[in-house]
């Protein structure tokens, strides 16, 4: 990924980490949490695209791993969010931006949805009945309502924020010089000196043939 990329997702997923750990967790909600890492690499995928999603989900997700109070295997999280980033960049607009606000929060139902039954089923196969034993259709339900009450005041801003940064100033600097070098070779004193010296010599080769018909005529007379 692009520096610029790195740099703001880095901060963004920080930064909902720091919120999700020390004030979502202690809300004591029914039910599920408040996702807010999940909706920021929702937003940050929407914008990169699936790759990048499937790299900031799995790095968001391996954070929450290691990050306190977790109890569960680390590479759980990490493995959801990178499917979930893979998933969400996949409905990205080709555009990058979107038309209405019913695209993104379906995507943020399905993800909520997908990434509780995800994270469930992970933790069945190690051995991790704590889901079961909440219920599943309560974490669904409140899973996807919490996070869909949440995103609309988060994604589009992590949005906007991703599409601002979105930029190469290597590449831009390359293109202003291939464009500058371009029009100068195009418009500027490159060609104009070349087209001068073209005209001259072709006015000189004229002289020349001209005087030598001159001579030649005089010789025959």
């Amino acid at each position: 990924m692009r520096v610029n990329r790195t740099l703001l997702s880095t901060a963004l997923v920080v930064v909902a980490l720091v919120i999700q750990v020390s004030v979502l967790a202690r809300l004591q909600l029914p039910g599920a949490v408040p996702d807010l890492l999940l909706l920021t690499v929702l937003g940050l995928a929407l914008v990169y695209g699936h790759v990048a999603g499937a790299f900031i989900g799995f790095g968001a997700g391996l954070l929450a791993d290691l990050a306190p109070p977790a109890a569960h295997a680390a590479g759980r999280y990490a493995l959801v969010l990178c499917v979930i980033g893979y998933l969400a960049g996949l409905a990205r607009p080709e555009n990058g931006k979107l038309k209405s606000a019913t695209g993104p929060m379906a995507v943020v139902v399905a993800a909520a949805i997908g990434s509780t039954l995800l994270y469930a089923g992970v933790g069945a196969l190690v051995g991790d009945t704590a889901a079961r034993d909440v219920g599943i259709v309560s974490l669904l339900f409140t899973a996807a309502v919490y996070d869909l009450l949440l995103a609309p005041f988060t994604v589009p801003l992590i949005m906007a924020l991703a599409r601002r940064t979105d930029h190469d100033p290597l590449a831009e600097s390359q293109n202003a010089s291939g464009d500058v070098s371009s029009g100068w070779l195009a418009s500027g004193t490159g060609l104009r000196i070349g087209s001068q010296r073209g005209g001259l010599r072709v006015r000189a080769a004229r002289n020349r043939a001209s005087r030598a018909g001159r001579v030649k005529g005089v010789k025959r007379l």
